[in-house]
């Protein structure tokens, strides 16, 4: 008899998709990040850890976790990845977020990015579990 060769294909696999996902590189598996960025965001952590340990003391125990309830409801709902970017205005209100005027504020123009167009198919497929990998090729 005669062996076919079968490729064999699993059905929800991460697959390596280039096309998609961009080139993948051994050293950002092996290396971790940047000792101050690393640093950065322990200091970040503590900083909140702070002041939800201030907003307990003057306020009562129920206010930081009335807070924390807030912050993930609003978190929590988005638009779906498409033309339409999701704001979370919300969040940033709550978290002070719309204080900081950072770089990114007046230098990332989206018609300048040289970035891809969000895949609105794949985005949705790997919210509902059809998929999976990152949403966005940017959220790597």
């Amino acid at each position: 008899m005669e062996d076919t060769k079968i490729i064999e294909q699993g059905i929800g696999e991460l697959k390596n998709d280039q096309l998609r996902f961009g080139l993948q590189g051994v050293k950002s598996d092996i290396v971790g990040s940047h000792p101050l960025e690393s640093s950065y965001h322990s200091a970040k952590i503590r900083e909140e850890e702070m002041k939800r340990k201030i907003l307990a003391n003057t306020y009562g125990a129920a206010f930081p976790l009335k807070m924390e309830l807030d912050r993930q409801v609003l978190s929590r709902f988005q638009r779906p990845p498409g033309a339409i970017p999701s704001s979370m205005l919300g969040l940033e209100s709550l978290t002070g977020a719309l204080e900081n005027f950072g770089v990114e504020d007046y230098l990332n123009d989206p018609r300048d990015s040289e970035t891809r167009p969000v895949d609105m198919h794949h985005g949705q497929e790997v919210r509902l579990g059809l998929s999976k990998g990152p949403v966005c090729p940017s959220f790597m």
